[in-house]
């Protein structure tokens, strides 16, 4: 995400300060959903095994992991802000959003909401993105919004395709789990990748075309 969205950022014509800042604010907000996450499914990553998970293994004590999140909480407020008002508000909501998954949505029908959510607010923190607060740039474009939004939900199917079995397991009820008992996870990952693959087709076109803002 951290690199995409630099990337991105770089295209549009940003200064190199600008540019860092992007990398910096995403990548803040990026640690504290992973971070949030692995708090949150200690528990079940522990019940399964996995040994990728540091705070499942006890290797980090869960309360030092929630300090780290409170201080990426801290400082992406303001370094969101720094991006212009709209952008950083976008950017602070699509975190919201991407926070709500590891609370709520991850166990329901409705996981893949906070993806497309999230994924869709992203156009809008590039399109107004400037340096400092107030209002830059313009709103984003209709179609890169609706892009982003489906890249999101095919992020979601792509992400969590392996774990189907573990949150079988442990009880984790998401849209991909529901789906692929039905019509078997060989299938659900093909239709997935299509997925992914022509809404990231779509954000390309689009970025090259129309552009990310109006």
């Amino acid at each position: 995400m951290t690199l995409v969205l630099t990337a991105a950022a770089a295209l549009t014509g940003r200064t190199g300060l600008e540019v860092a800042l992007v990398a910096a604010t995403i990548l803040t907000g990026q640690l504290s959903v992973g971070w949030l996450n692995d708090v949150m499914d200690r528990g079940r990553d522990a019940q399964v095994g996995r040994q990728d998970k540091p705070i499942a293994m006890g290797w980090i004590d869960p309360g030092t992991v929630t300090f780290a999140i409170a201080i990426a909480v801290l400082l992406v407020v303001p370094l969101s802000i720094a991006n212009g008002t709209y952008a950083g508000l976008a950017h602070l909501a699509a975190l919201v959003s991407a926070w709500s998954y590891n609370l709520v949505f991850k166990r329901t029908r409705l996981s893949w909401l906070p993806f497309a959510v999230s994924f869709g607010l992203l156009p809008a923190f590039l399109s107004y993105g400037g340096l400092g607060g107030g209002m830059h740039g313009s709103p984003p474009s209709w179609a890169m919004t609706i892009f982003a939004a489906l890249l999101g939900v095919g992020i979601h199917f792509l992400n969590a395709l392996p774990d189907l079995v573990s949150d079988n397991e442990t009880g984790i009820r998401h849209l991909p789990l529901r789906i692929a008992k039905r019509t078997g996870a060989p299938r659900l990952l093909m239709v997935s990748l299509v997925w992914t693959a022509v809404a990231a087709a779509g954000v390309a076109v689009t970025g090259f075309t129309v552009g990310v803002g109006q």
